[in-house]
């Protein structure tokens, strides 16, 4: 709101000026209110984030029964579909940004103990999940390898 002052020369022969007038309002009630609001809004934003992310991973883990149908005519081709399923990538990029996302909101105190414990065995167990399709795709592509030697001896 702008009020008058005697400052400053008007038509009249008065002096005005205009200044806008401010009053101080101890604010740290309702900024406390709103900072508090806005943490528990990220936080939540936060947990879902991990919570889609970990989704995104479990998705991505091969089902058994897929690895366990192949229909190929040689054993070359049903161990590089066998190769193609243990593909890890699409995991490990979910299990990432899960990852990314928990410690962020871990660091900040943001998530209660229940679920910091509950995911932390999760990451844990996804992380399992990941070295075992890792190791049985080394495995797979060194008995691609072999049997393709052994072909070329025979």
């Amino acid at each position: 709101m702008l009020y008058r002052s005697p400052e400053m020369s008007g038509e009249d022969g008065f002096a005005y000026m205009f200044y806008e007038r401010r009053t101080r309002v101890p604010r740290m009630a309702q900024s406390t209110f709103d900072d508090e609001d806005l943490f528990t809004e990220a936080s939540d934003e936060l947990r879902e984030d991990v919570e889609d992310n970990l989704e995104e991973a479990r998705e991505n883990l091969p089902e058994a029964d897929e690895l366990l149908e192949v229909q190929r005519d040689n054993v070359i081709g049903v161990l590089n579909s066998l190769k193609a399923e243990l593909d890890a990538d699409g995991v490990q990029e979910a299990l990432r940004e899960a990852r990314k996302w928990f410690e962020t909101g871990k660091r900040a105190d943001a998530f209660d103990e229940e679920f910091v414990s509950e995911t932390e065995e999760e990451i844990e167990r996804l992380n399992e999940a990941v070295a075992a399709l890792e190791e049985a795709s080394e495995n797979a592509t060194d008995l691609v390898n072999a049997v393709a030697t052994l072909k070329q001896n025979l």
